[in-house]
Order: structure tokens, then sequence, then C-alpha cells
């Protein structure tokens, strides 16, 4: 476990966190659990793997009708959607960019990316790439829902990504410097 150490805009935490081990599950809104369920299990092959129909929010506890489904992807995390019974989909915000809010998914290999651009390409998907970003490459598309999605595969050695880590801290106070006002 690692100690949270506070920065001067942060409140100091002694209380030691607990390894985060990997994703669980991402939710958006779909609109049409259906058409949403025919895209992500037909069509890029994640599997259906649970429902929850509820009338209330158990987190909140308000009044709001849903009906959430769960897709795995090959590691156990999903990628999860309500459907609202209203018709509509994810909608992002208008000051974003469209291709800020994405969610990527992750192929083993390069010849995989292929396979997936061309499966998508076959089912009618338009999409962009794959485009080079060096430690990955990548092609992206939108789901039925206004969702941009990302396949990617890893390109770097496990040395490439050592050093990226390593230089990761001095790559954002860098940013930082040039681009924060304040």
């Amino acid at each position: 476990m690692t100690e949270v150490k506070a920065t001067s805009t942060e409140t100091a935490v002694s209380t030691a966190m607990p390894a985060i081990t990997k994703l669980n599950h991402f939710a958006w809104r779909c609109r049409d659990a259906e058409e949403t369920r025919h895209f992500y299990e037909d069509i890029l092959g994640l599997p259906l793997v649970h429902t929850i129909e509820a009338d209330f929010v158990p987190s909140t506890g308000e009044h709001a009708p849903y009906f959430h489904i769960f897709f795995q992807m090959k590691d156990g995390s999903c990628i999860a959607f309500f459907d609202l019974a209203d018709g509509k989909g994810y909608t992002p915000h208008p000051d974003n960019p469209r291709w800020v809010n994405h969610f990527a998914m992750e192929v083993d290999s390069y010849d995989e990316l292929l396979a997936a651009k061309a499966r998508l390409e076959e089912a009618g998907i338009p999409l962009i790439g794959p485009t080079d970003h060096g430690f990955i490459r990548s092609i992206y598309f939108f789901d039925p829902n206004n969702l941009r999605l990302e396949i990617t595969c890893r390109m770097a050695t496990a040395e490439e990504s050592k050093g990226s880590a390593n230089r990761a801290h001095d790559h954002l106070k860098s940013w930082q410097k040039k681009h924060v006002k304040g």
C-alpha cells in the first residue's frame, strides 16, 4: 500500500490507500438497451454478463427508473450503460471537442487491431486509424449512443514504458509551467 502525501493544495491523509487492482466498470447513458447490446455483443464481441432493473437509484434513493447493462472484456472489466427509457444517448458537454471524452479498450497485438478494424468496416462502422501515438496504435469510432470509442494495442517495450513513467511527473510540471496561470 502507498501512503498519500499532501501537496500545497491537498489535505494531508494518513490512512494508506489499498491498491486499486483493475477497472470494474465504466458506465454511460444509452438511448436503447437492445441497440446497445447488439453493438457491444454482436459487433464488438463483448458478452452481456449482467443486468439490473430498478425504479430507485440505490446510492441516492432518487426515483429514476432504469435498466443497467454490463458487457465484459477478457480481463473481467466491463463497460456498462443505463437505459433511462427516454430515448436519449450520451451527450458530450458542448465545451468539449468530440475527441476528448472516449473509452479505450485494448487488444493484444497490432494484428488484432487490424482485425478489429476490418470487422468494424465490414459492419459499416466509420472509423479513423490506425493512428500511431508512439507507445500505442489506435482506431477510433462512435457507438450508437454517440460515445467515442478507441481500440488500441501497446507498441512500447517494457523499457520504453518504464522510461516514460520515469519522465511523466517532469513532463506534467513542464506543461503546468507553460500553460497554467496563477
